[in-house]
Parts: C-alpha cells; sequence; structure tokens
C-alpha cells in the first residue's frame, strides 16, 4: 500500500480519472508498516516537485507519525477517526490545531445512541433547533479552529442540513456537556 511505485501509480491513475493536470490534496490512506516511512512521504514530496500534487496530506497516523513525515515535507491535513463518542486521537487533534494542520475527522458523525431522534443530546439540540448529527458537527467545529468535518451526504438537502450545522453557536457549559455525553456514548 505504500510502496513508492503503487502510490506513484495511484497518484498518475487520480490523475487521469479527474481529468487534472495537479491534485490539490494528496492524502496518504495509511502509513504501510513494511515499508519506511521516508519512502513514502518521500514519494509523495517527488510528485509534489513534479507538479503532480500541490499539498499532501496523511490519515490514521498518530502525533509522532505526524512529527516524522513533518520532517521530510509539509504536511497540511490528517485524517483519522474522532466524533463525539470516539476521541482517541485527542492527542493529535490537538498536535494539529498547535501547528495549523487540517484535521479532517473520519466518521465525523456518532452513529448509533448518539444520532437517535429520541437519543441523549434531543434536548440540547432542540433548544438550538437543530438535529443531534447537526450537534454533533458544530460540537466539532467548536473543539478545534482546524477541524474540518466532511460527513456523508446523500441528498441536497442533506447537504444543507450540514452546512447549517456551521451555525450554532455552542456555549462552553453545552461543549463540556456534550464531550461528557459523547464519553457516555463511547
Amino acid at each position: 500500500m505504500g510502496n513508492p511505485s503503487y502510490l506513484r501509480q495511484e497518484c498518475e491513475m487520480s490523475l487521469r480519472r479527474l481529468g487534472v493536470d495537479t491534485i490539490d490534496l494528496f492524502q496518504l490512506h495509511r502509513i504501510d508498516r513494511h515499508v519506511p516511512l521516508e519512502e513514502q512521504v518521500g514519494e509523495l514530496l517527488a510528485l509534489k516537485n513534479e507538479g503532480k500534487i500541490r499539498h499532501i496530506g496523511l490519515s490514521e497516523v498518530d502525533v509522532d507519525q505526524l512529527k516524522a513525515a513533518r520532517q521530510i515535507t509539509e504536511i497540511v491535513s490528517v485524517q483519522n477517526m474522532y466524533n463525539l463518542a470516539s476521541r482517541g486521537a485527542e492527542p493529535l487533534v490537538d498536535f494539529a490545531t498547535q501547528q495549523g494542520v487540517g484535521f479532517i475527522p473520519w466518521f465525523p458523525l456518532a452513529s448509533g445512541p448518539l444520532a437517535a431522534p429520541d437519543g441523549p443530546l434531543r434536548q440540547i439540540a432542540a433548544e438550538h433547533r437543530a438535529t443531534p448529527s447537526q450537534l454533533a458537527l458544530a460540537w466539532l467545529l467548536k473543539r478545534s479552529p482546524a477541524m474540518l468535518p466532511i460527513p456523508g451526504t446523500s441528498s441536497v438537502a442533506h447537504l444543507e442540513e450540514n452546512v447549517a450545522a456551521a451555525e450554532i453557536e455552542l456555549s462552553d457549559d453545552e461543549f463540556e456537556l456534550l464531550a461528557a455525553i459523547g464519553e457516555q456514548n463511547a
């Protein structure tokens, strides 16, 4: 998966499929533990130097891996699982925020009880005239200015609902209460 020739092939195929000369953001899906990080990120840097990619991002990394990659080249984004109920990436969110690296939460909307219309978020959601999913997105946006949630969207109406979450202003108390509810439902 992280073999330099494979990464180059994937980039070339993406360029052809997209019909572009440059990919604005190329995310390394996962660091291959069988290939040195330097080789993987080094190949992405070579593709960047060739003008095939503009920016480099990483997925499913920890703070040490991000630090090591940043010794090789600029990393503009990371993407890890992170949501109200799944916050194992807290140290990475903090580090990315401190360093000005965008954080793209994978699976930004927790499913199950938290997302249910009659779930534990319903009262606060009702106070904001919002859905539990909108509340979960608003929590992410308040969590860090580096946060860039990209929730799945199945229709224009769903897209509009997700975008409207950016208008929700949570108080610090609401933010902390939602964090506690998320931990209880993890």
